[in-house]
């Protein structure tokens, strides 16, 4: 994710955004190279299977890319605004399936290097985690998901979902109080 950012910082991101805005489809091409994969996490995160996950992503870019006439930088980041985008994508799709508790898997391991019981810990762990988060508020969710699966600051938590920074915090803490409290109902917290 360092790495990412520190691209990020190479590239020159508002020359982008302003050929992008202009209609040139090579510095979008560009914007969608840098932001895809931090994109698609989240909405895999919140959708759980690679399938989905792939769809909504390119749903995520198509959007935007109808709509990047009309982007104007603000406080938040471009990729707060792709963030937004997604965030809508991932409750239409809920709600055109009627399922907020959609939980099918294929989590996708990229050590090859551990052995099968480690992978299968790591995804055991890893599915009991995410049941807990979906089980979270949307926003407690949200906060959750761009706190530590994204690695988001708090300042651009708060600009991405159009809080303050002390809000954030006390959606995060509270979220954090709940999953540990799930974890201790069903005796999966050591």
């Amino acid at each position: 994710m360092q790495e990412e950012r520190n691209h990020e910082k190479t590239v020159d991101i508002d020359l982008l955004i302003n050929g992008a805005v202009s209609g040139d489809a090579d510095d979008f091409g560009r914007l969608y190279d840098l932001y895809v994969e931090r994109v698609y996490r989240h909405i895999y995160y919140r959708v759980g299977n690679n399938r989905d996950a792939e769809d909504l992503t390119q749903q995520v870019f198509i959007r935007a890319w109808k709509a990047i006439g009309r982007y104007q930088k603000t406080t938040s980041p471009f990729l707060a605004w792709l963030m937004r985008i997604s965030h809508n994508i991932v409750i239409d799709h809920y709600r055109s399936k009627k399922d907020i508790t959609y939980l099918d898997s294929e989590l996708v391991y990229k050590d090859s290097a551990s052995s099968p019981e480690q992978l299968a810990e790591e995804h055991f762990n890893q599915q009991q985690l995410r049941k807990v988060i979906l089980r979270l508020p949307d926003d407690q969710q949200q906060v959750v998901l761009m706190r530590f699966i994204e690695g988001f600051t708090y300042a651009e938590i708060a600009s991405t979902l159009g809080k303050r920074e002390g809000t954030i915090r006390v959606i995060l803490h509270r979220a954090l109080k709940k999953m540990q409290r799930i974890l201790e109902a069903e005796n999966l917290l050591d």
